[in-house]
């Protein structure tokens, strides 16, 4: 029994929908606005500038408003058009071609059965025959009417710029003021935003997923090989659990099938070993593919030691039975602190965790 477990989040690659709630974040370093730093590997460097210059401009336009982060614009723009994503985005935010949704005539079209009648003759979505969602966030005309500013000072307000569109959506959802660091009050404005309990669901996971990636490490005394592997493995965060996924190269789709019955081969993304496997390849270390076998690398750290005896880039593991390494069942990357970052479960994303976060912690190996 403990041999079938032994894998439990590190799948050996035996024979054999990127979850709606789950987004490939994580990556360099951007401008931190309103204590929200950390950027996000899909999301094009100019939409998440007009994210976070949005956060920054919210406030004149709706004073009362508390709690509005980037991430929550980004979670919206994920599910309205995956950031604009494979449109040009030129210096001024101005994205082309411009981004339209279905006419919506009630043809079903897109899922829409209501006829929504022209109320801007064309202007904004192109046709005065009805109307059309439009732009990055995909604002109806006659919602845009309503809540469009000019963000980017060129005395226009177009829901085809990405600057406009990401400060409309946060004057939208703060509403008359408010207070999106309370669950309740978000939830009501993401349906508000689209009234569908499914759709508020999708915007929440994706807000989640952006709101780790926006809350990096400090990496100030970390070095060398070291650092090199511990931001390689940082700029994972985000990106979905795959049983069997990831290999040197980067993510791959996984295998099936874990010992609770979730399946890889749909998702691309990584398992504990796949991802310390990527990183450590990183500066020209070779891993062995599961976690029991990677704790034959390197000098091993006994875990009777504590974790104060690891330091940033050691390998961490956790087994069944401590003391028996062919129990090793998990392995993440120390970050120092009390930190590693964690591949966790089928179901989760790369993330940072508590190096408590795992039960059976087994020691460490220092491979730099």
């Amino acid at each position: 029994m403990l041999l079938l477990f032994a894998a439990v989040c590190c799948a050996a690659p035996i024979a054999g929908t990127i979850n709606a709630y789950l987004a490939v974040t994580t990556g360099a370093q951007g401008q931190d606005v309103n204590g929200e730093g950390g950027s996000a590997a899909d999301i094009p460097s100019r939409m998440l500038t007009a994210y976070k210059t949005a956060v920054q401009q919210v406030g004149r336009h709706v004073p009362t408003c508390r709690g509005m982060r980037w991430p929550i614009l980004a979670g919206i723009a994920k599910v309205e058009s995956n950031h604009a994503t494979g449109r040009t985005i030129a210096p001024n935010a101005d994205i082309r071609p411009k981004i339209y949704g279905v006419l919506l005539n009630g043809s079903g079209a897109g899922g829409n059965t209501t006829v929504f009648p022209d109320t801007d003759g064309g202007h904004f979505d192109g046709t005065a025959h009805g109307e059309r969602a439009v732009g990055p966030f995909q604002f109806l005309p006659s919602t845009w009417q309503g809540v469009g500013e000019d963000a980017n000072g060129d005395k226009v307000a177009d829901p085809h710029n990405g600057d406009d569109a990401a400060l409309g959506a946060a004057i939208y959802l703060c509403g008359n003021g408010r207070d999106l660091t309370k669950q309740t009050q978000l939830r009501a404005a993401i349906f508000q935003y689209n009234r569908s309990n499914a759709y508020v669901a999708n915007v929440l996971g994706f807000i989640e997923q952006y709101t780790a990636a926006a809350k990096a490490p400090a990496l100030n005394n970390v070095t060398g090989r070291a650092r090199t592997v511990i931001e390689a493995a940082l700029a994972q965060r985000g990106v979905p659990y795959s049983w069997g996924g990831g290999n040197a190269n980067g993510t791959t789709f996984g295998i099936c099938c874990s010992p609770s019955g979730k399946s890889g081969a749909t998702i691309k993304g990584f398992d504990c070993s796949g991802l310390t496997t990527y990183a450590f390849a990183q500066v020209g270390i070779r891993l062995p593919r599961v976690a029991a076998a990677q704790a034959g690398v390197g000098r091993r750290i006994p875990a009777h030691l504590g974790t104060s005896a690891l330091r940033p880039g050691d390998l961490v593991f956790y087994a069944y039975a401590p003391g028996r390494d062919s129990t090793i069942y998990h392995v993440g990357i120390y970050l120092g602190n009390g930190q590693m970052i964690n591949a966790p479960r089928p179901g989760a994303v790369v993330r940072q965790d508590p190096v408590s976060a795992m039960p059976g912690y087994a020691g460490g190996a220092r491979l730099l």
